[in-house]
């Protein structure tokens, strides 16, 4: 196969497949095993070692290395799955290498996204779902659907216009925290707490934590506590607007006089 398939045009490909598992949220243990398959597959000695900013690929014995440089994208596990399927393939000899580097650029370029109606009620849901924890009232349940939806969208639809990192996760956590507040303040709800608690759920950076205990346990340390301290960033922005969204909604509150 080495006739076939030159070391740099390997390389290249490698770099490619690695960049897009680590922007799409995959650990760096499982980039580095599908680029080295890729490469054992192709006859080549690969050697790729991957942290969280980076990517270095390599042929065993030789001086040439390619260095792919990453920045921490949102999670696409939908990306992640399809680069898995793909390599496996062409380890297994159901395609040729042109025929995944014609993939590899197709996923590369693929916008995976679900639709806005779906996200909503996606994020609506989850909102509702620890409230059958709290044994909450059924009106608390029915706000945490809506106050959970709002936070969702704050975040969402501020993600792309604000450029300072983390800032659009403590807007969403603001919103729930404003929402909840006043809808307690006003005698709708029955437990303000329990619905930020539940409306946070679609905002809790829950893929990160889990792979950065991954990371740990592989003993890739540094990508680990790197995705932990990222996690543990977004969860004090969302707990930093809590904060603020219901001592604002408070002060609205007194300042209507009770309404």
């Amino acid at each position: 196969m080495n006739e076939s398939i030159s070391e740099d045009d390997l390389i290249t490909v490698c770099g490619q497949v690695g960049k897009i598992l680590l922007t799409s949220g995959a650990e760096t243990s499982r980039v580095e095993g599908t680029v080295e398959y890729i490469g054992r597959a192709a006859h080549y000695d690969i050697t790729c070692h991957a942290t969280i900013t980076a990517l270095f690929v390599g042929v065993n014995n030789q001086t040439k290395t390619h260095l792919v440089k990453v920045r921490l994208g949102d999670f696409n596990l939908e990306k992640v799955d399809e680069i898995n399927t793909m390599s496996r393939r062409f380890v297994e000899g159901k395609i040729d290498f042109a025929e995944l580097k014609k993939t590899i650029n197709q996923i590369d370029k693929k916008v995976i996204d679900f639709t806005w109606p779906e996200k909503v009620f996606g994020a609506a849901l989850v909102s509702v779902a620890p409230m059958l924890l709290f044994k909450a009232t059924w009106a608390d349940l029915g706000l945490a659907f809506f106050v959970g939806i709002f936070g969702y969208l704050a975040a969402a639809l501020s993600s792309p216009r604000i450029k300072t990192p983390y800032v659009a996760a403590g807007l969403g956590g603001f919103t729930v925290g404003l929402l909840a507040t006043l809808l307690q303040s006003m005698g709708i709800a029955t437990s303000a707490g329990n619905i930020i608690v539940s409306a946070l759920m679609p905002l809790v950076p829950g893929v990160a934590i889990t792979n950065s205990f991954r990371e740990i346990i592989d003993r890739n340390t540094i990508s680990g506590v790197v995705r932990a301290v990222d996690a543990l960033i977004i969860a004090g922005s969302i707990g930093a607007g809590v904060v603020i969204g219901a001592a604002v909604s408070s002060i609205l509150f007194h300042l209507g006089g009770g309404l």
